[in-house]
């Protein structure tokens, strides 16, 4: 069941996207060669419950960490340790935020110096498919719409999508129907309708689709041990057209500036 959302709910999910927004750009000020994936979680959890919120991930079914950090090969749910970046290495960072019950969840991939030019085509390519795939979420479209601007970048671009791995509704809790694939058909699945709001996210690999877990029953690899990337916004469908609720991207454009 798909669980629609109110205008003033919608505005209450923007209030800890906005707070999200900050930890993603403080970790990505403080990747550097040498530090490591622990490092980068406390410094995370430190902000988040500084803004009286709450890291989504922490003994989520579990998971040790207030953040999901997964370099190189590692497509997600990386627990956050000693693990330390090295120039060249490509970090997924993956943040939850609850505040006052509501959840807001994204991702981007940052690169640790100067990196690959094979590795930055990645970034580019998942990181132009996810807002692809935000452009999809507009009320009449249907759910295929959304995978598939996903697939089509990606594949135009010589990478390949995840298939096992979804994105996902999200509200009140974090994992919210429906599933939503990476890959797709358009004008197939469920229509979209205002007040719906899905957390999209892009898993890109170089190399093959297929993944494997890890021993630690957490983070999933490649299976072929190929580049992966991953970036993720939460997403509402309003009357207006798509409302990115966690704008990381203007935070970048701010530094940039």
């Amino acid at each position: 069941m798909i669980i629609k959302k109110s205008p003033d709910e919608i505005d209450k999910m923007a209030a800890a996207g906005s707070i999200l927004v900050r930890p993603l750009a403080l970790i990505e000020g403080k990747v550097r060669e040498g530090v490591t994936t622990k490092d980068l979680d406390a410094a995370a959890e430190k902000f988040i419950r500084s803004q009286g919120a709450e890291p989504a991930f922490k003994g989520y079914r579990g998971f040790p960490g207030s953040i999901c950090a997964s370099p190189n090969s590692m497509v997600v749910h990386g627990i956050p340790g000693p693990f330390k970046l090295s120039r060249g290495d490509i970090l997924s960072v993956d943040v939850g935020v609850i505040l006052d019950g509501w959840v807001a969840d994204a991702a981007v991939t940052v690169p640790v110096g100067q990196i690959s030019p094979v590795a930055r085509r990645l970034l580019d390519t998942t990181k132009a498919a996810l807002f692809d795939a935000a452009e999809q979420c507009r009320p009449g479209n249907r759910l295929g719409d959304v995978s598939n601007a996903v697939q089509r970048r990606v594949e135009a671009d010589g990478f390949s999508v995840v298939r096992s791995l979804v994105g996902h509704g999200i509200g009140r809790d974090m994992h919210e129907d429906p599933q939503i694939p990476n890959f797709g058909d358009p004008d197939t699945g469920v229509e979209l309708l205002p007040g719906m709001v899905l957390a999209v996210e892009p898993m890109v690999t170089v190399g093959d689709h297929a993944i494997r877990m890890g021993s630690d029953n957490w983070s999933v690899y490649s299976q072929d041990g190929s580049l992966a990337a991953h970036f993720e916004h939460t997403v509402a469908i309003t009357e207006e057209g798509p409302r990115i609720l966690t704008p990381w991207h203007l935070e970048e454009a701010r530094r940039a500036a």
